[in-house]
């Protein structure tokens, strides 16, 4: 495993429990509104932070954190990501996997062993934007419908996710990404908030109130829209 960051408690990752967040290094995505871009290279070598150290705190912490995050970057481009999890719930820690749903075979291997507890899929945008949203070309957006499929079907605690950005998304374009996923799957929109680590400069996000314009024009349709972070 190359981990490149370990927060050692968070509040907010893994909803209603206390967790810890470790950051995989490297990123098949490149979109213009991430906050990670040192996260982004090569998946493979030597990591800022062991993976002994890792479970040297999870030890001590058994019994006050519930739960361990694992996010990136994106953690299933890590070809040793399943026996790492594997480890981690043999110690009796529950499992949230941040993902941008783009190798579904790992994913639903990892479900299947029962490594995961919670997921979270980024969905970068309507199928049509989905290469400009996510900064490359040629995504695969079978794999990427498939891990939509996958996460429904897993019988587990989940949530999908957009990260809007006023110079990328629009009302109709998320009206799409909630057909893709369904009526009742529970999905948040995150705002976009520029900082000194983003990938591009220049992008900006929403005002509250059009926010909530928005969450209430797709709650008509879909119920479970919530906008995070206001």
């Amino acid at each position: 495993m190359v981990i490149s960051g370990l927060q050692k408690l968070t509040l907010l990752d893994y909803p209603e429990k206390t967790a810890c967040l470790i950051f995989t290094q490297g990123c098949n995505f490149r979109c213009p509104f991430c906050h990670n871009k040192d996260l982004l290279g090569n998946c493979k070598g030597e990591g800022k932070i062991k993976e002994e150290e890792v479970f040297a705190y999870l030890e001590k912490r058994k019994g006050l954190l519930d739960g361990v995050c694992i996010s990136g970057g994106e953690p299933l481009l890590q070809p040793d990501i399943e026996p790492f999890i594997a480890k981690i719930k043999q110690m009796g820690y529950q499992v949230k996997l941040d993902t941008n749903g783009s190798n579904p075979s790992m994913l639903k291997n990892l479900i299947e062993k029962g490594y995961i507890d919670y997921i979270a899929m980024d969905v970068k945008n309507d199928f049509l934007n989905y290469e400009k949203t996510s900064g490359v070309e040629k995504i695969n957006m079978y794999n990427i419908e498939k891990s939509i499929r996958i996460i429904e079907n897993a019988n587990l605690d989940y949530e999908f996710r957009t990260t809007i950005v006023k110079e990328l998304h629009n009302l109709e374009q998320l009206e799409k990404i909630c057909k893709y996923i369904g009526p009742n799957a529970k999905y948040y929109i995150q705002n976009y908030r520029d900082c000194d680590t983003v990938l591009e400069k220049g992008l900006n996000g929403f005002q509250e109130e059009e926010l909530l314009q928005i969450k209430q024009k797709l709650n008509k349709v879909y119920p479970n829209v919530m906008v995070r972070g206001i």
